[in-house]
């Protein structure tokens, strides 16, 4: 009575090892540390690691060690943050324009274990520091700009048509257009529905002026801010990601509002700067006929304009526009199947891809540009203070032939390289914010703060452990130790998922885990309570035991529920440290249901079962 079969104790010890083996990497110390990525134009080389270790013996940094990463990326290891600092300043001043630097931690594992992938859980904001920003989207100024691209589209449909109109223009969210007959305004109606099937239409007719109202239904409004909204999340993850930060999170919050949270990262300043630029691309064509000598000289064609490319060269192209970021719904890098050369791959919307393809079928054999437009913010020190300047810079990322007629999806040839055409395609994909943002709430928390808060919370969850502890082996004697040793093996177990997950542990993730251990040895409380409860009614040991936990079961399970659905309604609703609170006694929840019961049962099996006893030591 009161055993397990061999098969269910080795899954249980199997269970046991697999949660020691993944929260192992928790006990190894983190390195002060800084992940290098390649410039734009750039990639990371054999030769990059000598010439970063050379920056650093110039400049007498000592070098803990430098690894690859994934991605193309490496980091190097230092021995103290200062030493850290000293390291990325010495590689900012002689390698800037190579690579890019940003501060982070990483654990000191051994290589067998980073070659099975395992990893240490992640740290919150507030335990390891960084920065914390939240940004408002100007989500009426994305209706601004789908009012305003329509209205444009109208215009063109009514050239191409031969509907002649009095007056196309804005008449607050709606767009006017004034005919001088019934007839007229009748067939643009026709047309405008045709073309144009997410606008309202209403007909209108007031003081002998016959008029077409278009305006975008409620339906239609919500469509163009929620896709603002993921597209701005989409790009500030990018232009995250440019800083090489490791570990970012970037999620919505509401409804016009984005939630940046960057571990590790010190510098506000520049993270503002980063976020904050607006950006758009535009693809015009090149002006093969006008003169660049002329235009160079201060003669540009009328209807051409000059840009320069991003090594300098100068470039003539057409004022009008074909089709702006805004459109592209998609962008991947890849090689052209005929000549293996890089390429992008660009999917446009419905609107931009029947533009394109009228375009590109006037202009075969033509060459075609794609322009990247953003506002840049530099912030320099004149006279001890931080003077912020802002220019607009306009380059020429790419030059292409039209091979042939196309729209929804084309491809982008002449590239470079295949880092090249990666960062073309990130550009395209979402370098274009879809409606300005604002950042309304700033934090940054030091490092120093941030271990303070890891030792606060390490000292809570040590002193409930220990006084649940002396407790359960005071008041239980043997099986308040067994209750003990599971209670230790959920902490594992917790810390384990939580690496296993790739959740973050916060500070409000360290509070349920003190209320999980609360909560596990209350289980444990539940079954010994029945134990002795059979056993004052006179029942044998071995039928008190299996009683005890038998009987209890249906309890522990009601109230495990019950909170367990209460801890997944605060992480469905809940948002920022009420998440992280959530995630870790969600995940208690599930392991002390495992330990308390299942873990619990096999030690008092293998201690007790089978066994001819007078009495428990319970």
């Amino acid at each position: 009575m009161n055993r397990y079969p061999l098969w269910k104790n080795l899954l249980i010890l199997g269970v046991i090892l697999v949660g020691l083996l993944l929260a192992w990497p928790n006990l190894y110390s983190q390195d002060p540390s800084i992940e290098i990525t390649a410039a734009r134009g750039h990639e990371i080389s054999e030769a990059s690691v000598g010439e970063i270790k050379a920056a650093l013996e110039n400049t007498k940094v000592p070098l803990k060690g430098i690894e690859s990463l994934e991605g193309g990326k490496l980091l190097a290891r230092f021995g103290s943050p200062g030493e850290q600092l000293r390291g990325q300043e010495a590689i900012e001043q002689t390698l800037s324009e190579r690579y890019r630097t940003a501060l982070t931690q990483s654990a000191d594992l051994p290589g067998w274990m980073r070659a099975l992938g395992l990893k240490p859980m992640n740290l919150g904001l507030d335990l390891r520091g960084g920065i914390h920003v939240v940004i408002d989207v100007d989500l009426e100024a994305a209706i601004e700009q789908a009012i305003e691209r329509y209205s444009g589209d109208i215009r063109g449909q009514m050239r191409e048509n031969k509907l002649r109109y009095l007056t196309l223009n804005r008449d607050g969210e709606r767009i006017r257009i004034e005919f001088e007959d019934t007839a007229t305004r009748d067939a643009a109606e026709r047309q405008l529905r045709r073309e144009f099937s997410g606008l309202t239409l209403q007909v209108g007719d007031d003081s002998g002026v016959f008029a077409l109202l278009a305006s975008l239904p409620e339906s239609e409004q919500r469509q163009i801010k929620d896709f603002a909204l993921e597209q701005n999340i989409t790009t500030l993850r990018n232009r995250v990601n440019a800083l090489g930060i490791a570990e970012p999170s970037i999620a919505r919050q509401g409804e016009r509002r984005i939630v940046v949270q960057l571990p590790g990262a010190q510098d506000p300043g520049r993270l503002k700067e980063i976020l904050g630029a607006t950006a758009t691309l535009e693809y015009r064509l090149v002006d093969t006929e006008g003169s660049l000598a002329d235009a160079l000289a201060g003669r540009v064609p009328v209807g051409s304009k000059l840009y320069y490319e991003r090594d300098g060269k100068p470039i003539l192209l057409k004022r009008r526009v074909i089709v702006t970021g805004d459109q592209i719904t998609d962008a991947s890098a890849g090689f052209d199947s005929q000549s293996g050369t890089p390429a992008v791959f660009v999917n446009l919307d419905g609107q931009g891809a029947r533009r394109m393809h009228d375009v590109t079928t006037e202009n075969v054999g033509k060459p075609m540009a794609v322009v990247f437009i953003e506002n840049r913010t530099t912030t320099k020190m004149v006279d001890g203070e931080p003077v912020k300047t802002t220019r607009k810079v306009e380059e020429v990322i790419s030059v292409a032939t039209i091979r042939e007629p196309f729209g929804r999806r084309f491809q982008t040839t002449g590239l470079e390289s295949s880092n090249e055409a990666h960062d073309t395609a990130l550009l395209l994909r979402s370098g274009a914010l879809a409606a300005p943002i604002q950042i309304v709430e700033e934090r940054t928390i030091g490092p120093s703060l941030g271990q303070d808060n890891i030792d606060q919370g390490l000292t809570s969850v040590i002193i409930g452990f220990v006084l649940v502890v002396v407790f359960m082996g005071v008041y239980y004697r043997v099986f308040g130790l067994v209750a003990n040793a599971v209670l230790l093996l959920n902490l594992v177990l917790i810390v384990a998922v939580l690496g296993l997950l790739g959740a973050t542990l916060t500070m409000p993730g360290i509070a349920g885990i003190v209320l999980t251990i609360g909560m596990a040895v209350d289980a444990n409380v539940l079954i010994f309570e029945r134990i002795r409860e059979e056993v004052r009614v006179g029942n044998s040991p071995q039928a008190s035991i299996a009683a005890g936990y038998e009987k209890a079961l249906s309890s522990i399970i009601d109230a495990n529920i019950t909170t367990l659905i209460a801890a997944l309604m605060l992480f469905s609703f809940g948002t920022g440290p009420v998440k992280g609170f959530a995630v870790t006694l969600a995940i208690g929840l599930v392991t002390s249901m495992f330990t308390a019961i299942t873990c619990s049962r096999a030690a008092i099996n293998l201690l007790f079962g089978g066994k001819r006893l007078k009495s428990l030591p319970v």
